[in-house]
């Protein structure tokens, strides 16, 4: 009987300790994710998807590019939010692998993005000042233009 509770506390455990992995935003656009725009929490993000799920909001606003929506928009699955998580984590590292064109976050991205990773090493390597333009550049814009980049470039 210990071992149960025992076991059940460390889920516990490792599900609160979990928590702050997930995404802040889960809800994508409409309605109810403009409503709720900037809560955290589990609340807000089960209150935008009932909203979205209930009144049709992101079938219109993908449809007439409304609501937060975009027409022209790519099913990415996520993946600015995972490339953001990587960036938040190994943006040093990737500044020197991107300056080099070569290395194990270049690696890693390209699985990220689907992209050949000699490919995007030389992409990086040729952005590499305006992934970088300053010191000061943080995880959000680095993804951001990333992105941009990598996006151009598919």
């Amino acid at each position: 009987m210990k071992k149960v509770y025992l076991a059940s506390a460390m889920m516990g455990a490792a599900m609160i300790l979990a928590a702050p992995a997930q995404a802040v935003d889960s809800t994508g656009c409409g309605l109810g994710s403009m409503a709720w725009r900037g809560q955290r929490g589990i609340g807000p993000q089960v209150l935008a998807a009932t909203t979205n799920g209930s009144f049709g909001t992101q079938t219109f606003g993908i449809t007439f590019g409304t609501s937060g929506c975009d027409p022209d928009g790519r099913v990415t699955g996520g993946t600015g939010k995972m490339v953001l998580a990587f960036m938040e984590n190994n943006m040093e590292q990737f500044a020197m692998d991107a300056a080099a064109g070569r290395g194990e976050t270049i690696e890693t991205l390209a699985g990220i993005v689907n992209m050949d990773s000699e490919k995007l090493g030389e992409l990086t390597k040729e952005n590499f000042a305006v992934l970088f333009p300053n010191q000061n550049v943080d995880a959000l814009q680095l993804t951001l233009t990333f992105l941009d980049v990598a996006n151009a470039e598919a």
